[in-house]
C-alpha cells in the first residue's frame, strides 16, 4: 500500500523552526529518521514516544525518497564521497 506523505507531514515555521513535522504533533520527520537509522524498532519509538504511529514512519520513508529523488545530486555526491 502505497503512502502519500503529504496527508502525515508539513512545514509550519511557527513549529520546529519550520522543519517538517507530522500533522497533529510536534514531532520533526528528522527525529524519526535519526532514530530509524540508528536501528529503533517502531515499538521502542512508540513507547518512548507515544505520538509516533506506524503510518509515521511510512510516510517518513516516502518523504525521505522523494526528497532523495528531487535533490539527488547532494544525497549522491554524499554517499560516494563516504
Amino acid at each position: 500500500m502505497d503512502i502519500n506523505w503529504q496527508d502525515h507531514i508539513y512545514s509550519n515555521p511557527k513549529i520546529g523552526f519550520g522543519k517538517p513535522i507530522f500533522r497533529d504533533t510536534r514531532i520533526k520527520v528528522e527525529f524519526v529518521l535519526d532514530l530509524m537509522g540508528t536501528g529503533w524498532t517502531a515499538e521502542q519509538m512508540a513507547e518512548e514516544y507515544p505520538g509516533i504511529e506506524p503510518q509515521h514512519l511510512r510516510a517518513a520513508a516516502a518523504f525521505a525518497a522523494d526528497l532523495i529523488r528531487e535533490d539527488g545530486g547532494v544525497a549522491i555526491g554524499q554517499a560516494k564521497a563516504a
